[in-house]
């Protein structure tokens, strides 16, 4: 600045000299501003898919600062830390598939024995959230092996409980959700500030030596299922037809044993009406009887009464003519 203006007064003599500021106040507005900047420094967003924890000096005093704009005391006195609290994420037991894919794979870290001394290969995907983030952050120094390593132990446990063919087939929903709530508890004793999501078993599956007869052994259980079906089926549509006909056959029965009832009955009232005209005259009710009864007899046979005193030979009936 000197070099400019004696250049200025050396160009234009009447010129007047700049004005200069003294050096003690151009250094303590520096300052001031330097010391605005820094205060201002502790102004932060929290967005709203995260959440903060404040330590001062090494030590947590907001354990938990909720998405918006917020002031903590400029660095180095407060640090914030920011994590993202509901985004979920990923962890596979027992070998990634990709992994699989390019030859990587760790068979050790798959294997689990199970409670009939079977050995299974399994490979177990876990989701999981930040819960408690100042947990998350402080309390384990890797979250994910520890998260891991809790599902791995309680997953190890149950599949000890059942047998192969179990964890294989009827029992792995169960197995999910016990490992899922036990595995719960154990991070939560452990303070790890971790939520589980999801344990899905995404594959299981016997050794490559054993592969072959397990693969004969469900196909064998798939089939007992399905003849299993077909003989409920079978015996689900005949049962019902054999209900129904016997149904049919003891209404028939009570049908035909009330007809008979009531033929016996209309018979014995219309016995004991005649006895009644038989009584009151015994001849003439007793032929009507004998000739009712004969023509009920002999339908077809042609009749002649006669009189037993009569003269008429009855030989020639017999006769051909």
């Amino acid at each position: 600045m000197s070099s400019i203006a004696t250049e200025v007064r050396l160009l234009d003599p009447g010129a007047p000299e700049p004005s200069r500021l003294p050096a003690g106040l151009t250094r303590k507005r520096i300052a001031i501003g330097a010391v605005v900047l820094w205060i201002l420094s502790g102004t932060y967003i929290v967005r709203p898919e995260q959440q903060a924890v404040i330590t001062r000096f090494g030590a947590v005093v907001e354990p938990r600062v909720y998405p918006g704009l917020h002031y903590a005391l400029p660095w180095p006195i407060d640090r914030v830390a920011k994590v993202k609290v509901n985004e979920l994420q990923r962890l596979v037991i027992g070998g990634d598939p990709a992994d699989s894919v390019l030859g990587r794979t760790n068979p050790l870290a798959s294997q689990f024995l199970t409670g009939d001394e079977n050995i299974i290969n399994m490979r177990v995907v876990v989701q999981y959230f930040v819960g408690v983030p100042v947990n998350f952050l402080f309390r384990s120094q890797d979250v994910a092996k520890l998260t891991g390593a809790a599902v791995e132990t309680e997953l190890a446990q149950r599949v000890a409980r059942r047998g192969v063919d179990e964890v294989l087939t009827t029992e792995r929903i169960a197995i999910q959700d016990e490992v899922l709530a036990a595995a719960q508890r154990l991070l939560d004793a452990y303070g790890a500030g971790v939520k589980l999501s999801t344990v899905n078993i995404d594959n299981a599956s016997p050794p490559a030596e054993a592969a072959d007869a397990f693969r004969d052994v469900t196909s064998a259980r798939a089939d007992t299922e399905r003849i299993v079906n077909e003989a409920y089926g079978y015996a689900n549509d005949l049962i019902p037809r054999a209900r129904g006909e016997a149904t049919q056959l003891t209404e028939s029965a009570e049908a035909y044993r009330q007809s008979k009832v009531n033929d016996a009955m209309g018979d014995a009232a219309r016995f004991n009406a005649i006895s009644a005209e038989y009584e009151k005259a015994k001849q003439v009710t007793g032929e009507r009887l004998y000739l009712e009864t004969m023509e009920a007899i002999l339908p077809k046979v042609k009749k002649l009464v006669v009189d037993s005193h009569s003269n008429i030979d009855l030989t020639i009936i017999g006769k051909k003519p």
